[in-house]
């Protein structure tokens, strides 16, 4: 299951938000969930899509779903992030271990 990371080059919020990523990814119930989901994520520049300049422009970084439509965007924390990832997994079927 792909997973956006929406940024851009040079901004200081993406970077934030890959920390963010990383202390989600550290817990094991998320890693699992993860596993279980087949999460990967792929960090992709707005500029690439017209639309997501359009949409995102202002509130990058933005995590995205496309499958599912869910969005979560800045500012988040792990935490939040956490349970947006619970979100995704269930909207696929899978259910947080």
């Amino acid at each position: 299951m792909a997973i956006l990371l929406l940024s851009t080059e040079a901004c200081h919020l993406c970077e934030l938000a890959q920390g963010v990523l990383q202390q989600v990814f550290s817990r094991q119930d998320i890693l699992a969930l993860a596993q279980q989901a087949s999460f990967e994520i792929y960090e992709q520049d707005i500029i690439d899509q017209p639309s997501w300049l359009d949409q995102y422009g202002e509130k990058i970084p933005v995590l995205l779903d496309d499958v599912s439509g869910l969005v979560l965007e800045w500012p988040f924390d792990a935490e939040m992030a956490g349970q947006w990832f619970e979100k995704v997994a269930a909207s696929a079927g899978c259910n947080a271990p």
